[in-house]
């Protein structure tokens, strides 16, 4: 019997498909803890599950919770992140709690006025299960999500299970490292922008390192990949949000988000997200351009309608991996200043929150080579590196 996967979910998860890239790139032998259920079942067996998902939570075409219910586990009550349980709602949308009508369970938003689970929501709850799949990048929310519902759960003394997932961006570390005066919920901890842990091995190092309150209390085990290690790249077979639909987008995310906090668009409601950038004001700076229109997963786009110049930094997978060559890339952001006509109003105050650092954006505006900027990171990435080392489940890259 199946739970969960209708028709229009599975139609969903075929849209959300990371198709179209090039398979020499990927090791297809890399499976997340998901698909080995002998591995985490027998440790939910006779207890009360919730569940931390989202569409991104499964194994070919069947979902954890389908996977779960179908071997008689007791699963409980579902949270979900930012995105919402199908992964369709906006950044920064609000997501409504809800009934999931297939199998008539609560649904709970961790987003919002609501990013901890409270008391009330675990009294009910033997052990949580976090299986998202996360890119590897600081602001990227559902590694606060993971802090949030671990503390929770070592407060209320539930035990905590993340069933582990590659990091798609887990090759290499990049970028500064944040500042605690800057913490929020696009940046919790004082790690750089691309970070190189899976959630088991993030998760691993927030209770070793004491980095919330009452880690020590914390229940957690982690139920590791298969055949994954931080050399292989790795294709997520399902979009883990609206804007980042396939493996080109995931690659130059990191360096092209900071444009999120900029008069800039990274190309919501286009074709192509997270993989170009540009403004109605950068005509003659820049001679490709593109057009945003309101749709699903952007609603009201920034410049809606309105022709913006930039730059395509690449289509395909390959072509953008060899743009961004293994590092956080400031060249887009810099040469985009530089082409604002109006310096003064290029950076929003949510783009420090972004950087975690208010340096970024006073070394861009004093002009600062990149090479300079980059340099300005090497203490502290040397500090993480050794603290991140303690924690890792995998072989490092090279």
């Amino acid at each position: 019997m199946r739970y969960l996967l209708s028709t229009g979910l599975s139609i969903l998860m075929l849209m959300s498909s990371l198709s179209g890239v090039c398979r020499s790139l990927f090791d297809t032998t890399v499976k997340p803890a998901a698909a080995s259920p002998g591995s985490y079942c027998p440790l939910l067996k006779g207890k009360r599950v919730g569940l931390i998902i989202n569409q991104t939570s499964s194994v070919g075409d069947s979902l954890l919770l389908d996977m779960l219910l179908i071997r008689g586990i007791k699963v409980v009550k579902i949270f979900v992140p930012e995105h919402g349980f199908r992964g369709k709602a906006d950044a920064g949308a609000h997501v409504d709690n809800m009934i999931d009508e297939a199998t008539k369970l609560p649904v709970l938003s961790l987003y919002g006025n609501h990013k901890k689970p409270a008391a009330e929501d675990l009294k009910d709850i033997d052990v949580m299960v976090y299986d998202l799949q996360d890119v590897g990048v600081r602001f990227y929310t559902y590694i606060s999500t993971l802090e949030y519902c671990m503390e929770a759960c070592a407060q209320q003394k539930k035990q905590f299970i993340v069933l582990d997932r590659p990091n798609p961006n887990g090759f290499y570390i990049d970028g500064p490292v944040l500042e605690k005066a800057n913490k929020s919920f696009v940046g919790m901890q004082q790690i750089p922008v691309i970070y190189g842990m899976t959630a088991g091995e993030y998760a691993r190092m927030l209770i070793g390192e004491q980095l919330f309150t009452d880690a020590a209390l914390l229940d957690l085990q982690v139920v590791k990949c298969v055949n994954y290690d931080h050399n292989k790249k790795y294709e997520l077979p399902v979009a883990p949000s609206p804007n980042l639909r396939n493996m080109g987008a995931v690659y130059a995310y990191p360096s092209l988000c900071f444009f999120e906090g900029t008069q800039i668009s990274v190309g919501r409601g286009t074709a192509f997200p997270f993989q170009q950038f540009g403004s109605p004001d950068m005509a003659g700076k820049y001679t490709y351009s593109f057009t945003p229109h309101s749709g699903a997963g952007a609603k009201n786009p920034m410049y809606d309608k309105k022709e913006c110049f930039g730059v395509l930094i690449g289509e395909t997978p390959a072509q953008i991996l060899k743009e961004v060559n293994g590092k956080l890339q400031l060249k887009w952001l810099i040469d985009a200043y530089k082409a604002y006509p109006q310096k003064d109003m290029f950076f929003t105050d949510f783009f420090t929150k972004l950087a975690g650092t208010e340096q970024l954006k006073s070394q861009i505006e004093k002009g600062e080579k990149e090479s300079t900027i980059r340099q300005s990171w090497q203490k502290d990435l040397k500090i993480f590196k050794a603290t991140r080392k303690k924690y890792l489940l995998y072989k490092d890259f090279r």
